[in-house]
């Protein structure tokens, strides 16, 4: 199967100003994700997506020399991640190089153990789904079957629907939540405009590496992850 990897890296972060190459340790955020990319053995091709000049230089520095310059309208705030996908393809395709699947790694979550994403592919490959995603499991007390919407007249609803809520923590069936180090999708599904399409494998992270950089506060937890990350 031939998979691209795209790493979207735009200049324009907020909450963590110039966060993707800004050291963290000793390197770069971007580097942990593009090393991650250059040791699994089942991508065939690694593409980091960026509008920003200085980013382009240090993926060009970590051996990812980005073939082209992300257009400024995809790298808003508002830029749906879907769309960069579908340039980052598109760009492939104008060039005679097709892909099955593609593979979107976010460096936001940087701290991906060794072999995850061979085996991530592996289990995408083997499940037949059109498409797998990185979880975590959901804390019992957070289950979507024991967690309530607003309904009428500002009364309460189970969120799942369902008219009576399940007592007993043991009965309740295992949740989980995108933890954001790993999408991987057929190339029609993702030209069609989702991530996931009508069957979704899952592979689960590692709980104690996990953080997904938006705000100060998730760096200094990535701060103090990295020893731990490099053991």
């Amino acid at each position: 199967m031939k998979i691209l990897a795209i790493i979207p890296a735009r200049g324009g972060s907020k909450g963590v100003p110039r966060k993707n190459i800004k050291l963290l340790g000793k390197i770069p955020l971007i580097e942990y994700t593009i090393n991650a990319a250059k040791a699994a053995t089942g991508l065939t091709e690694i593409v980091v997506s960026t509008e920003d000049a200085e980013i382009a230089i240090a993926a060009e520095v970590c051996g990812c020399k980005p073939p082209f310059i992300r257009p400024v309208e995809l790298s808003q705030d508002d830029s749906a991640s879907i769309a960069v996908v579908q340039h980052a393809i598109g760009y492939y395709e104008s060039q005679a190089i097709f892909f099955d699947a593609v593979c979107l790694l976010q460096p936001t979550t940087p701290f991906r153990t060794e072999g995850f994403i061979d085996q991530a592919i592996q289990k995408f490959i083997t499940s037949g789904a059109e498409s797998l995603v990185s979880v975590l499991p959901i804390p019992h007390q957070y289950n979507p079957h024991w967690a309530f919407e607003e309904h009428e007249n500002g009364l309460l609803k189970i969120a799942t629907g369902e008219s009576t809520i399940i007592s007993r923590r043991q009965e309740l069936p295992k949740a989980f939540h995108r933890d954001g180090s790993i999408y991987l999708t057929k190339t029609s599904v993702a030209k069609a405009g989702s991530f996931f399409g009508k069957s979704i494998a899952y592979i689960e992270s590692n709980s104690e590496l996990y953080v997904n950089i938006d705000t100060m506060k998730d760096w200094e937890k990535a701060e103090g992850l990295v020893s731990l990350f490099n053991e």
